[in-house]
């Protein structure tokens, strides 16, 4: 974590007896991990909430990207079928429309091909 070596440590450790002495070492020993332990787990949750929110916002904008192209998708369905719509009827069966002309035209050929 501090990247600290095998005499930066000796260093701290003389330090800490001569300020704490021998009895009352252990003790502070002690309560600096406790308080290391609560800092590490704070910075933790932190980081974790971070990503939840990051993890949170990514699927929030999936979802819209998803929710963009399929309303796109359904505007354009709704296009074509309105579109279909709008082309001719004919209601006389003997009177074929320009899209059913080539149709027929299909179906006599067919009937004279199997005749």
């Amino acid at each position: 974590m501090f990247d600290l070596g095998f005499w930066e440590f000796c260093l701290i450790a003389v330090v800490a007896l001569l300020v704490f002495g021998p009895e009352k070492l252990p003790g502070a020993a002690r309560t600096a991990g406790l308080w290391i332990g609560r800092a590490r787990r704070f910075i933790g949750s932190i980081k974790q909430d971070i990503d939840k929110e990051l993890h949170l916002q990514e699927m929030q904008d999936a979802i819209k990207n998803n929710d963009e192209t399929g309303l796109h998708q359904f505007i354009e369905e709704t296009k074509t079928g309105l579109s279909d719509l709008n082309k001719p009827i004919s209601l006389d069966p003997t009177k074929p429309t320009e899209d059913n002309s080539a149709s027929s035209e299909t179906n006599s050929s067919h009937k004279s091909e199997t005749s």
